[in-house]
């Protein structure tokens, strides 16, 4: 149960018995009333805050892609003129969130054992440039749109959440946007993100996986350098 509207709904409650049916009692008996309510709420909530860390997931979410689409923004024409400054700009604002080192270990499965620590590194490097390039014209094309991001629905303790957001569209239905997150430490990271149910990590799963069986794995880590290499998307 996510914690947020949990502590609105008993505020709400506390507040309304306090300006109704309580406005007789003396204010001792008041003050001993609402420590009868607040302070359990108050212990179940710390435990909350050390697992989730700081911040939450959501609001790390939200306040990254504020900061990002304020920078798309404010910095349109010169994205428009050079194309490298839209990867600058995450890399300094969205990258410190993301374990593409996590991400490269899924995305090649058992290929991920056979490789060489060299490939290994090799391969996440480049594989980053990659997801930054697409997440980037992925922020591109919904900065002039509304977010709304949705209860997280997840256990207290839970390790691994799935920040969900809806991005308006004029004329159609909302797109959903997923952050899937896991705590390490006490800080959590974002390991894939889903553009209405598609994975931009595992889209790729299969058909490098291909191409390692065939060509092997430094095939596959040549023609991601070639890619990134290449201008447009």
């Amino acid at each position: 149960m996510a914690f947020v509207p949990v502590a609105t709904g008993a505020a709400g409650r506390v507040g309304t018995r306090a300006a109704g049916g309580c406005l007789g009692l003396r204010s001792g008996k008041i003050q001993r009333r609402l420590k009868t309510i607040l302070i359990p709420a108050v212990c179940a909530l710390l435990p909350l805050l050390a697992v989730a860390g700081n911040p939450s997931p959501v609001d790390l979410v939200r306040d990254t892609t504020s900061r990002m689409l304020t920078a798309l923004k404010d910095e349109k024409a010169a994205i428009d003129q050079n194309e490298g400054r839209l990867y600058e700009l995450i890399s300094e604002i969205a990258l410190p969130h993301f374990d593409f080192r996590r991400m490269g270990m899924w995305v090649l499965g058992p290929y991920w054992r056979s490789a060489t620590p060299d490939q290994r590194d090799r391969f996440v490097g480049e594989f980053q440039q990659l997801m930054v390039r697409t997440y980037g014209h992925t922020l591109m094309d919904y900065r002039d749109m509304k977010i709304s991001y949705l209860p997280l629905l997840a256990a207290p303790d839970a390790r691994q959440v799935n920040v969900r957001c809806e991005i308006e569209q004029a004329g159609g239905n909302p797109i959903q946007l997923v952050y899937a997150m896991y705590l390490t430490g006490d800080v959590w990271k974002v390991y894939d993100v889903l553009v209405d149910g598609v994975s931009l990590v595992t889209n790729y799963r299969s058909s490098f996986a291909a191409i390692i069986r065939e060509q092997g794995m430094d095939s596959l880590i040549r023609q991601l350098s070639e890619r990134n290499g290449a201008s447009g998307r």
